[in-house]
């Protein structure tokens, strides 16, 4: 009796009214476009700017009290917008993308910070939507790094296969690369089986 006890009010104060989710990913794989599509969606607002340079997004950005509802269920949670996560920031790759050398270098020490920030995060988020770009191999040790980071946590992952309107999009490459971890495909930029996704989160979550 006193173990049925404890179980129902562990189960009613350890409820969270928000559940902190976080999307992670290496740079350019639409993190911050489906950050916006989802904001936008349940907020009206977006969350960031998108840029095909990479590490446009270096700092978390949050938004609050979005009410996801798929399938008759629903969760309250902030959503967590990351920068992208990278083994090496080179202050040339900005340069390559016409930004001069001054400024190139002040947003290499912007987006390290930011790799720093994204990492300390993972202590703190409750769930996590890693988003890949499904045009590009998913094996990768930035990838892999991320995934054996959020295992070791014991945090709920989802992967995301982005950019399926792109011709070379493979999302099954994915999907048998980590087959062990909950899936979905979407376009971000295209807004296309988002509600797969919503699914898959108030499922999973």
């Amino acid at each position: 009796m006193l173990k049925r006890l404890k179980k129902i009010l562990s189960g009613f104060f350890g409820r969270k009214d928000q559940i902190k989710l976080g999307i992670y990913g290496p740079p350019n794989t639409g993190k911050t476009t489906l950050a916006n599509r989802i904001s936008e969606e349940f907020t009206g607002e977006e969350m960031g700017s998108v840029s095909e340079v990479p590490h446009e997004t270096r700092v978390v950005k949050k938004k609050e009290k979005i009410d996801l509802e798929a399938n008759g269920k629903n969760i309250s949670m902030n959503l967590l917008d990351m920068p992208g996560i990278s083994t090496k920031v080179d202050y040339k790759e900005f340069i390559e993308h016409g930004i001069d050398e001054d400024d190139a270098k002040a947003r290499s020490k912007e987006a390290t910070k930011g790799v720093v920030e994204a990492i300390k995060w993972l202590d703190k988020v409750d769930a996590v939507l890693v988003v890949f770009d499904s045009a590009k191999d998913p094996y990768t040790q930035v990838n892999v790094t991320i995934l054996g980071n959020l295992e070791a946590k014991d945090i709920p992952i989802i992967l995301v296969a982005n950019k399926t309107d792109l011709d070379e999009s493979d999302p099954d490459s994915i999907r048998d690369a980590f087959p062990q971890y909950n899936f979905t495909e979407i376009s971000a930029k295209e807004k296309d089986n988002l509600e797969n996704l919503y699914r898959e989160i108030v499922e999973n979550v």
